[in-house]
């Protein structure tokens, strides 16, 4: 699971601006790394163009996901990310950093942005924070244990089924012991029965 990109844009007529960016292309090498960030910027814009206001979506890139966010006031979203990454994690990113962007940089200055001019460095934090979500996002941590514990339980389970059977053999043998004992008890009743002293 990996983040690669993080973009905040104001979604206006008929482009989107961008805002605030951050990338982690750690991962691509080191010749392909600009080019790989124009490409991530140039995606995040086109998919805020062709986004509604107010929506929420998310839209498969070879094996990217490219989440995007776009609120009643134009204010947009978007998380880059690999397949593996959980949506519901990218979309409560989403909403706190438009919601924190929003609180910090004043909507006079959404149109008119540009990186270099809007004042807000928590993008960088955020992705790195991000890049495993289960630390991130509590809902994640809690799922991922209840997983665990899932698992572990389907081999309590499955321990319990073995044990089950060893437990059926031993109460088939203990039915076995308890014949021969009634057998023992019968036959040593009638020994002891002929021989009473009156």
């Amino acid at each position: 699971m990996k983040l690669y990109s993080l973009s905040v844009l104001y979604k206006s007529e008929p482009k989107a601006v961008l805002l605030k960016a951050a990338y982690d292309v750690s991962s691509f090498s080191f010749f392909q790394r600009s080019s790989v960030q124009e490409f991530m910027t140039f995606t995040s814009q086109l998919i805020v163009e062709r986004s509604a206001k107010g929506s929420r979506a998310s839209v498969k890139e070879q094996e990217y996901l490219c989440h995007v966010y776009v609120r009643n006031d134009s204010l947009a979203g978007v998380v880059i990310a690999d397949s593996e990454y959980p949506s519901r994690v990218a979309f409560t990113l989403l909403e706190k950093v438009l919601d924190e962007f929003s609180k910090q940089v004043d909507s006079i200055n959404w149109p008119v942005g540009s990186p270099a001019t809007i004042n807000y460095t928590a993008l960088d934090g955020h992705l790195s924070r991000y890049q495993n979500p289960r630390e991130a996002d509590p809902m994640s941590k809690v799922q991922a244990e209840l997983d665990e514990t899932k698992v572990i339980l389907h081999n309590t389970m499955e321990s319990l089924l073995e044990r089950g059977e060893k437990l059926d053999d031993l109460v088939s043998k203990s039915e076995v012991l308890g014949t021969q004992s009634k057998a023992f008890y019968k036959t040593a009743r009638k020994q002891n029965s002929c021989c009473a002293i009156m």
